[in-house]
């Protein structure tokens, strides 16, 4: 029974077979994280630059009337 169990468990960490499919998920984990950090980055830069430009149309709407 005991040289069962070993036999399996050799096979088991001998196996390479889901290797891949884990190193693609961290991969693509790792993708999306970095496109999410970016995105908020981006989103911050589009937010400060928008109100600039309203903040600058406000006040060239004011001077005009």
């Amino acid at each position: 029974m005991r040289e069962v169990i070993l036999g399996k468990t050799r096979k088991f960490l001998r196996d390479e077979q889901g290797q891949d499919l884990i190193e693609y998920t961290m991969l693509l984990a790792f993708v999306c994280l970095a496109s999410a950090v970016l995105f908020i980055g981006a989103g911050r830069s589009v937010s400060g630059i928008w109100t600039a430009t309203n903040s600058r149309l406000a006040a060239a709407n004011a001077s005009a009337s």
